[in-house]
């Protein structure tokens, strides 16, 4: 009989905290009970009727059916560099300085795979997605967590960063706008990143997934940043900005020797991203705008609903500039924010993610997503009226 059929690397790994609470929201539904779900940053509203269409005339093409390209589809490619050029007014070469991906949680995971040793130091946020510190574990590298809290406005405090820690540092991951703070990066920030990663020879990769998602005033891009290519590369998502997390597409941009690091990586263990999504997405790059601001419009009404509704609960609520989500202190000083996210759950039947979930530093904390309607949302604050927690 076999013992255990787990590879090593399978067992160092926590349950992944979004798995964990999909089981607890299955149980509750099976029980019949109406549940008002904010866990997962999963959009509800549809894409963009255009893209929709612009899909169904690429699956008519017999030719979308082959193999696709491992890189990118030059028409892909060339898309993103004009789009870089178009809002960011940057350049980026659409030969070597791209690479596509089949999601950005898949582009950083293999990121991490093709760029970090066992022993290697990685910076990791604290608290960051989950999957940072998962990525690191199954390339057998060591995290070094960079503390992000409330009083120094999430950002990481490099100076606290000890140089026999920096010398051995291979890698830094940064995420801004943030999830699960929703906090932005300044210039100042990413300038010192910059700095600090050329004094030591440091990669960093910045996840812009939510950079599109914004209240005011669009965020800092890192690739915007002097210097930036010459020390790091950023992941985006086509997820977040136009609804489409089934569609699982994104990109990889920055310095050429990390993007064909990567794509080296990533053509010994998958085979390119789907052609007909790489050409939908393409002309989406292109006549997206109007739709994304439409859907920013949407999330900004949701988060007056919320914040105005927990603020006359008494809830601290920080208003967030950008993603779809709420950072959230708990009210109560007596529960963690596990215990107090399975009170929501049984009482209210609301479904939160509990903020140590996303790291020691995020215990306190919950974080709820922005991707129901606004009645739902109503209808959420009128059930915590009902509870003293």
């Amino acid at each position: 009989m076999i013992k255990d059929i787990r590879a090593n690397r399978l067992k160092y790994l926590p349950p992944y905290l979004f798995a964990e609470i999909d089981r607890s929201k299955r149980r509750l539904l099976s029980q019949g009970r109406d549940l008002i779900d904010l866990s997962v940053g999963d959009p509800d509203l549809p894409p963009p009727a255009f893209l929709v269409s612009e899909l169904k005339k690429a699956l008519a093409d017999p030719k979308m059916y082959h193999y696709p390209s491992y890189q990118g589809t030059a028409g892909f490619c060339r898309s993103i560099s004009d789009w870089y050029r178009r809002h960011l007014k940057i350049s980026i070469s659409p030969e070597n300085e791209i690479w596509s991906l089949i999601g950005s949680k898949e582009g950083l995971a293999h990121l991490v795979l093709a760029l970090v040793n066992p022993g290697d130091i990685v910076l990791v946020p604290d608290p960051c997605f989950p999957m940072y510190r998962s990525s690191v574990r199954f390339a057998g590298g060591i995290i070094h967590s960079m503390p992000i809290t409330q009083d120094n406005d999430y950002l990481p405090d490099l100076s606290l960063i000890k140089p026999s820690v920096a010398r051995r540092t291979k890698l830094m991951l940064l995420n801004y706008p943030n999830n699960p703070t929703s906090a932005i990066a300044t210039r100042e920030f990413y300038q010192e990143a910059i700095r600090f990663a050329g004094k030591y020879g440091i990669i960093i990769c910045q996840d812009a997934a939510y950079e599109d998602i914004y209240y005011g005033t669009r965020p800092i891009s890192f690739l915007e940043v002097k210097g930036a290519k010459e020390v790091g590369v950023e992941t985006r998502s086509f997820t977040k900005m136009l609804n489409i997390a089934g569609w699982r597409v994104g990109w990889l941009a920055g310095n050429e020797r990390v993007v064909k690091a990567t794509g080296q990586l990533k053509t010994n263990i998958d085979s390119g991203l789907f052609t007909a999504f790489q050409k939908a997405c393409a002309v989406a790059l292109q006549k997206g705008e109007p739709a994304i601001a439409k859907f920013r419009h949407i999330y900004q009404e949701r988060r007056g609903v919320l914040v105005n509704g927990l603020q006359k609960l008494g809830w601290q609520v920080t208003i967030p500039q950008a993603t779809f989500y709420l950072w959230v202190k708990i009210p109560s000083h007596k529960t963690s924010s596990i215990q107090f996210c399975k009170q929501l759950l049984e009482k209210c039947g609301i479904a939160v993610t509990p903020g140590v979930g996303f790291g020691v530093n995020g215990e306190g904390y919950i974080r709820l997503a922005l991707t129901a309607p606004k009645q739902r949302l109503e209808q959420a604050i009128t059930r915590l009226n009902k509870f003293s927690f």
